[in-house]
């Protein structure tokens, strides 16, 4: 419903059509391994398309026009009329976009450091750069409330120039903040409200190239600016791949999913980008931050493990090296149902300690399921032919409630034995919890589709309607708890507010220990309030109920400002004075993207 993969098997968008995550599936011929330099040239176009006052590229929307079962149930669910436009985002053209603060020196250095092509103070390129994705962040544009913005935007192409413009921001006493795809939502990007000076966003998209492949330690060496698109193309044409791809993954970068300990929908199988990065260059104030990219160290408290969601806070990542990984044989996604909730968890939960090894286990509530179903396109009379014998087939044979039942997505990949081996694990804990197999095609829509789910959220405010997400991870033990009082806590802040609201949840990822779990919400603010107030108390809600139940403040989403307040619970205060002594020793001037991670209030004691 909002920036989770909650319906991407039926999204449709009107408009150009985006990269996968793909390139061809089958592994290159065998070469003897070596360190490959890698040839492709910078291209440094990934903002060109950005919206400034909502998700994605200009030319891209949802449509709902050919999905006959998403209005009705948003009318029944959150009193919305989508025939009708009720909030159209504010025209740029009416802004108020303040002068730049900006001294001609630091201007002039500026562009010796970088050249005066890449030094921008256009209004709409600097709106564009001040803020993130989150739905905070949306619904402030949308009204023209676009805040304190950057005074300047830079792009180097390298290192040096990187190196070049924070030694300038340093001498003036200005305020840098590193920006990759712009889609953090958590607050990481804006700039504080009463930050006087000059604050310059340092664009890294110039700096977009596989450096080099190490194809006997299957390590790459990549440039931090790298959209997911482009890392894809230029290692699947060596057959290699990073094999992390995030929600964001067509607009975001290597450098933000590492600033932001992002994860990816095959991190089962491949790890998150955390276990991914293995060596780093970081331009610091105290000089070039190398980490060398061994597999092990023991080298006192982990330099690498800090950089590693620091969210600029130390410096500018420049480079990564990461484990990459041979472009399987094979590779399918397949459906599945479940009889309920409890059913689904628990057959994640034995598949995780199996030894089957998907590379995907997702599988989602009967909420969430219930919505994917009513975001499914206009079907022929064949289709409809076939849902009604599933249907009659798992209520009169297998006993199940489809108003209960759970969607599932289990994905696999290597060689044809490997999967057939796997599928063949998967399906025996599936049937014994009651799940059956509903075949590839699922699979594959999702797989098409899970790049676009973030344009609806744009598609709700258009309509009135607010829609975010909030995810966590908890011990296996403690997961129907954590669903449990989450889902309470959303929904009696719904009711205590007075708003129609709907919440669902999946889980995303599986882990040894635990999971994660990925909550939506969405809700219609009552009339002559703030929604943006109705909101803050449904999220705050959410967050404390994660932490109230041993579950982290965030499973893949980073702290910003948004999950600031809940630190010291996640951490304990000792962890966080360790945190606010190491960005201060790093950056004693605050110079570094400030505010962000430490610093925010406790957040107000909640009722429950």
């Amino acid at each position: 419903m909002a920036t989770g993969n909650t319906a991407a098997q039926t999204c449709t968008v009107t408009g150009t059509a985006r990269p996968g995550d793909g390139g061809a599936l089958k592994m290159s011929a065998g070469a003897a391994p070596a360190i490959v330099a890698a040839t492709a040239t910078g291209g440094g176009a990934g903002m060109a398309g950005m919206k400034w006052s909502g998700w994605g590229d200009e030319d891209v929307r949802f449509t709902a026009q050919d999905k006959p079962a998403l209005g009705p149930f948003l009318e029944r669910h959150l009193g919305l009329d989508l025939a009708h436009v009720s909030t159209p985002p504010a025209r740029f053209a009416d802004l108020d976009v303040p002068e730049p603060t900006l001294e001609p020196e630091l201007l002039a250095a500026l562009e010796q450091a970088v050249g005066a092509a890449h030094v921008s103070i256009d209004g709409l390129d600097r709106v564009t750069h001040a803020r993130g994705k989150s739905l905070r962040d949306l619904v402030r544009h949308r009204r023209g409330e676009i805040g304190r913005v950057p005074d300047v935007v830079v792009r180097p192409a390298g290192e040096d120039e990187i190196a070049a413009v924070l030694s300038e921001v340093l001498a003036a006493d200005a305020v840098v903040i590193p920006f990759g795809g712009g889609t953090n939502i958590s607050g990481s990007l804006e700039v504080p409200d009463d930050e006087s000076r000059t604050v310059i966003s340092l664009d890294l998209g110039r700096l977009d190239r596989v450096l080099e492949i190490d194809e006997a330690s299957r390590l790459a060496r990549v440039q931090s600016g790298v959209f997911g698109p482009r890392l894809e193309q230029q290692l699947n044409a060596r057959g290699w791949t990073l094999g992390h791809f995030p929600d964001s993954f067509t607009h975001s970068t290597l450098g933000g999913w590492i600033a932001t300990r992002s994860s990816g929908m095959q991190s089962d199988k491949y790890g998150d980008v955390a276990d991914l990065t293995r060596g780093l260059r970081v331009v610091t104030p105290a000089g070039m931050l190398a980490v060398r990219p061994v597999p092990a160290t023991s080298t006192g408290p982990s330099v690498r493990e800090m950089v590693l969601g620091s969210e600029g806070r130390l410096g500018i990542i420049t480079e990564a090296t990461v484990h990459v990984h041979r472009l399987p044989e094979q590779r399918t996604i397949l459906g599945y149902l479940f009889p309920d909730w409890s059913a689904g968890l628990a057959a994640m939960r034995d598949i995780a300690a199996s030894e089957a090894a998907p590379s995907i286990t997702r599988v989602s509530d009967a909420p969430e399921t219930l919505f994917s179903f009513a975001t499914k396109k206009g079907s022929s009379i064949v289709d409809r032919v076939k849902s009604r014998a599933l249907r009659e087939f798992l209520e009169r044979r297998r006993g199940f409630d489809v108003s209960a039942m759970c969607l599932a997505f289990i994905g696999y990949e290597g060689s044809e034995q490997h999967v057939t081996a796997q599928r063949r694990l998967t399906g025996r804990i599936v049937g014994e919890h009651g799940g059956v197999c509903i075949g590839r095609g699922p699979g594959e829509l999702y797989d098409q589709k899970k790049f676009d789910t973030p344009y609806i959220r744009d598609y709700l405010l258009d309509r009135g309607a607010l829609a975010d997400v909030s995810e966590t991870a908890a011990p296996w033990s403690r997961l129907t708890e954590v669903y449990d009082n989450v889902m309470g806590a959303a929904r009696g802040r719904f009711d205590a507010l007075g708003v129609k609201g709907y919440v669902m949840s999946h889980l995303s990822h599986s882990y040894h220990s635990g999971a994660c779990l990925y909550f939506t919400f969405a809700f219609q603010p009552a009339p002559g309030r703030d929604g943006l107030e109705d909101y803050a108390a449904i999220k705050a809600a959410i967050q404390q109920a994660f932490v109230d139940c041993g579950a982290t403040l965030s499973h893949h989403h980073a702290v910003g400002t948004e999950h600031a307040p809940w630190l010291e619970q996640d951490v304990s205060a000792p962890g966080v004075t360790m945190i606010r002594a190491l960005l201060h020793s790093v950056d004693p001037g605050a110079n570094l993207n400030p505010g962000k991670i430490v610093g925010a209030e406790k957040p107000a004691a909640t009722t429950r």
